[in-house]
């Protein structure tokens, strides 16, 4: 429920309650309550799976970034921005952000679709620990400083980071793809950043991938008992909601809206 900033003279309530026929769910109750219980301590199983997966996976992530050899990704960035991004653009330059994905109860789901409707141009950047976050920030710059609406796609688990960039003006996409994220198609070009280097103990990195992994795949079957159980909490509570009469009201309280932008 959201409370009205202003009761009546600018929002007010809009009781759903009353489509409930209380008598017949109240006669669920013990159901209604296992199930909740149930799909709420399985989120709590997959936020701890998922959290620790992240964490052992950023300790892998650090130590190859030692590694990294910047100022060989820097003249790969400089070549490809002279190459694409040296035509101004008639856009306002404007940055829509967006997921392209993330993990689910099936797993992880990634819409590079998405990207090959917009952009028929995909430079691939074969990147396993992370590494291309700075490159991806700075052709968005010059994409946007050049005139050019873009799309960011984040890291969902860390929005801050850029995982993708489409440039649909110019047809131009820039993806990330990495064990578990593969972009799976012929791209224009492929930048390996994987062989920008030279990590140590590749045993520890190896066991350490294979750990998140498995973290990873406990926090999505974690994710789909909750998944279950919501749909278990449904099928109880569907019998006794007046769907005809929500959809009544959601069409008045619509045609309400729209009346006062006419």
């Amino acid at each position: 429920m959201v409370e009205p900033r202003y009761p009546a003279a600018v929002d007010r309530y809009v009781d759903l309650g009353r489509f409930y026929d209380l008598t017949a769910a109240k006669a669920a109750a013990e159901e209604v309550k296992a199930h909740t219980r149930a799909y709420k301590a399985a989120y709590v199983r997959a936020y701890h799976h998922l959290k620790a997966a992240r964490q052992v996976e950023l300790d892998a992530v650090a130590a190859v970034r030692k590694t990294f050899d910047r100022e060989k990704a820097d003249r790969r960035t400089a070549g490809i921005l002279s190459r694409e991004l040296r035509r101004r653009g008639g856009e306002a330059g404007k940055t829509t952000r967006r997921f392209l994905g993330s993990i689910t109860h099936k797993g992880y789901i990634w819409r590079f679709d998405s990207v090959d409707v917009l952009c028929p141009k995909v430079y691939e950047l074969a990147d396993s620990w992370e590494l291309a976050g700075e490159m991806l920030a700075r052709l968005h710059r010059a994409a946007a400083d050049n005139g050019w609406d873009t799309i960011v796609c984040c890291a969902p688990e860390e929005p801050g980071r850029i995982e993708h960039l489409l440039v649909p003006g110019l047809g131009l996409a820039f993806v990330t793809s990495r064990p578990g994220m593969e972009y799976g198609r012929k791209p224009f070009r492929r930048v390996r950043l994987d062989a920008m280097t030279e990590p140590q103990g590749k045993a520890r990195l190896r066991f350490q991938t294979r750990m998140a992994v498995l973290l990873r795949e406990e926090g999505a079957a974690a994710l789909k008992d909750a998944k279950a159980n919501h749909d278990k909490l449904e099928a109880v509570y569907n019998p006794y909601v007046d769907f005809d009469g929500v959809r009544t009201l959601a069409a008045l309280e619509a045609g309400r809206l729209l009346s006062w932008l006419g």
